[in-house]
């Protein structure tokens, strides 16, 4: 199982307590695919950086996970297809390793 770091955004169409009832969604996701949450943090309702499908505004969660990369690719599926996530975006961060001198 790799780490990863997945950032989702819900779109502003929904309240607050439905966008985060599907962020909750996604989290279910993963547990069902095989995958842990290590963190999840709701940043809310923020002001995107461009217009998209003509909002200005959308809700942004992310989430520190550990997955294997079929599991990762299961979600991103089903992410795509919901009708509530604007954008999503996976990525493996970097791993730093200390080299003695």
């Amino acid at each position: 199982m790799r780490r990863y770091e997945l950032m989702v955004l819900i779109t502003d169409t929904l309240e607050e307590e439905a966008a985060q009832a599907s962020f909750s969604w996604v989290q279910d996701l993963l547990a069902n695919e095989g995958g842990t949450v290590h963190e999840a943090a709701w940043w809310g309702r923020r002001k995107l950086g461009y217009e998209i499908e003509k909002r200005d505004h959308g809700f942004y969660g992310v989430l520190d996970l550990e997955a294997t990369g079929e599991a990762v690719a299961e979600v991103e599926r089903r992410l795509k297809i919901s009708d509530d996530v604007v954008r999503f975006k996976t990525v493996r961060p970097e791993v730093r390793v200390r080299r003695s001198a």
